[in-house]
């Protein structure tokens, strides 16, 4: 039998220790990161510390899920059944840039990539917790669609995949390798109508009548 998944106690100064824990981690990535340096940033003793996460993986990992959760949370909320899925693409778009361009989202992806090497097991957690978990909430959007006839999608998996990309293209890449450029909301814009109407061109059913 495997081992049973370590239960995480939370209380009075759960909050205080991942607000510390999280300004650390921003600033030295996962591997500089000391035990040391997140009790005294979060104005806790070790003790307390460990009390709540008995090692670093699992307080890296509620601190990247949560935020994922979060955002896959609010994913959720987009299903709306009644809602034209082009409409229903854009808010999805919208809150995935959001998220990838902010900081929070630019750091955690390269403390992620970064320890991946060394600690492949943390690196496929993140996945799990993350881009894995948005793209299934987004694949529930595109079984909606494909089911309201508005999408004609044989792989669903793989379109969920392909639309988390496109809300990559362009921005992504540049903030990643050359964090100090400023990206404007007509760059967001650009992105979020490019991936929604490349991807109902390829998907979105066709209408006889201008067949």
């Amino acid at each position: 039998m495997g081992a049973k998944p370590q239960l995480i106690v939370k209380g009075r100064k759960f909050e205080q220790v991942l607000d510390g824990a999280r300004t650390v981690f921003m600033r030295d990535g996962y591997e500089r990161a000391s035990v040391d340096d997140i009790a005294r940033e979060a104005g806790v003793s070790k003790a307390t510390l460990y009390a709540y996460f008995p090692d670093k993986r699992l307080l890296f990992l509620e601190i990247a899920s949560s935020e994922c959760r979060r955002q896959a949370d609010d994913a959720g909320d987009m299903l709306d059944y009644e809602r034209p899925i082009a409409q229903t693409l854009r808010l999805a778009a919208e809150r995935i840039v959001s998220f990838l361009m902010s900081d929070f989202g630019q750091r955690i992806y390269r403390i992620a990539v970064a320890e991946s090497e060394n600690f492949p097991a943390l690196a496929q957690e993140f996945y799990e917790s993350g881009p894995k978990l948005v793209r299934d909430r987004l694949a529930e959007c595109l079984s909606n669609g494909v089911e309201r006839g508005e999408l004609v999608i044989d792989d669903i998996p793989f379109a969920a995949a392909q639309f988390a990309q496109l809300c990559k293209a362009d921005l992504h890449d540049r903030l990643i390798f050359s964090p100090s450029q400023t990206v404007t909301l007509q760059d967001h814009a650009r992105v979020i109508n490019g991936a929604v109407e490349m991807f109902m061109a390829r998907y979105g059913a066709k209408d006889p009548s201008k067949a």
